[in-house]
């Protein structure tokens, strides 16, 4: 294996544990930011590498996962970090999403209609699904821009949102990509698919807690 490879393979691990310290931190606490910090830089690594390596596969395979992990990475931190009106990073962010949407889309027609289909992932079905996700967060960004702000919770759920699903995207890779480096008594199992899923689960029970946290004080005020 080659220095990118390794590099690689770093990346994941790292991203992994650091990503499972961030969802159970208390959420703007000192680990949780700390822990993020390392989780982003991870993240990044590993899609620029895995955009890399992918194409280089035998057969080729897409580098679009490894783009998408950036692109999600990347404004889900603004969204943390970049508090009032959007500016030119979330203008360019914006514009990044929508054509690597619009061009994971165009992919998948062309696998479609390819005569020979390629048989390294993610196929036609799953860059439709990858493709229609992107362009869907690039056409939230869009709003944003045009409306020119977040409200508190909106903020929050678009950070959770987009730094779960690029978790994911890891898990996933990882739990159900990478079987064959598994023990053989797991492989196959569904232990697997939960552990690669539950990036989900733990958005679901954040955006629940964050938007109970939100409503309470307002309910209090009201009623007083």
């Amino acid at each position: 294996m080659n220095a990118i490879t390794w590099l690689h393979i770093a990346a994941g691990l790292t991203a992994l544990a650091a990503g499972t310290v961030a969802v159970a931190a208390r959420k703007g606490g000192t680990t949780h930011m700390a822990v993020g910090r390392g989780f982003c830089v991870a993240m990044l690594v590993l899609g620029i590498t895995a955009a890399v390596l992918s194409p280089r596969k035998t057969p080729p395979e897409s580098s679009v996962g490894g783009l998408m992990v950036c692109y999600f990475v990347v404004t889900a931190w603004m969204a943390a970090h970049r508090r009032g009106a959007p500016g030119w990073p979330e203008r360019i962010a914006c514009a990044g999403g929508l054509l690597l949407g619009l061009a994971i889309l165009a992919g998948a027609v062309a696998a479609a209609r390819a005569p020979v289909p390629n048989p390294a992932p993610p196929g036609p079905v799953g860059l439709f699904v990858l493709g229609s996700l992107c362009l869907c967060a690039g056409l939230f960004d869009l709003r944003f821009v045009l409306r020119g702000a977040l409200s508190p919770t909106q903020r929050i759920t678009r950070h959770l949102g987009r730094m779960c699903f690029a978790l994911f995207i890891a898990t996933g890779s990882f739990f159900l990509g990478q079987q064959d480096v598994m023990p053989q008594a797991v492989r196959g199992s569904p232990v697997l698919i939960v552990l690669a899923v539950a990036p989900f689960g733990v958005l679901l029970f954040w955006l629940v807690r964050v938007r109970r946290s939100r409503r309470l004080p307002a309910m209090r005020a009201t009623s007083g």
